[in-house]
């Protein structure tokens, strides 16, 4: 009796690291299977809020306002665009650069659930003018937002301009 005790123990310490990095993830019974994450419904209420913060940024992308992007990107923030890539205070620059974006609108967002972590996925869609004239652009994008100190901020992006169709 005191071996198969010992045995239980040891084999509850041997799974417990592996509980630990599962923890938040349901276990699968053995007639349910998992859900895709791409697929999987977002239940919790925070969720939500990366996709509003998601559309503050087009209203600070219109407004030029530095300061919303200060408080939305995390301090080690990192961007990339098509070939390029681009730190926080190289973003925040480039809001009032040169082009100037008259309208802004997010389309087609999806949040998916990483619990402190929610990825959300897009198309952002800017019209405005810059030094080749007018332009109507859009980006398919995917940032990762971060709950930071009970806030969320976004620590990465990736955009690419999707190809005008003629």
């Amino acid at each position: 009796m005191r071996d198969r005790s010992v045995v239980l123990m040891l084999a509850f310490v041997a799974a417990a690291p592996l509980g630990a990095q599962t923890r938040g993830v349901p276990t699968p019974t053995p007639t349910q299977t998992p859900t895709p994450a791409s697929t999987r419904p977002v239940p919790r209420p925070a969720a939500v809020l990366p996709i509003k913060l998601e559309d503050q940024w087009t209203t600070a992308v219109v407004r030029r306002d530095a300061q919303t992007f200060q408080r939305l990107l995390a301090p080690n923030f990192v961007y990339t665009e098509d070939a390029q890539l681009m730190t926080r205070d190289d973003v925040i620059r480039s809001v009032t650069g040169p082009d100037r974006v008259t309208w802004a609108r997010n389309e087609g967002m999806q949040a998916h659930d990483f619990g402190d972590v929610q990825v959300v996925t897009g198309v952002l869609h800017l019209r405005g003018r810059g030094g080749s004239g007018n332009f109507d652009r859009r980006y398919r994008f995917t940032d990762t937002w971060q709950r930071r100190n009970g806030q969320w901020q976004m620590i990465a992006a990736q955009d690419y301009l999707i190809p005008v169709r003629r």
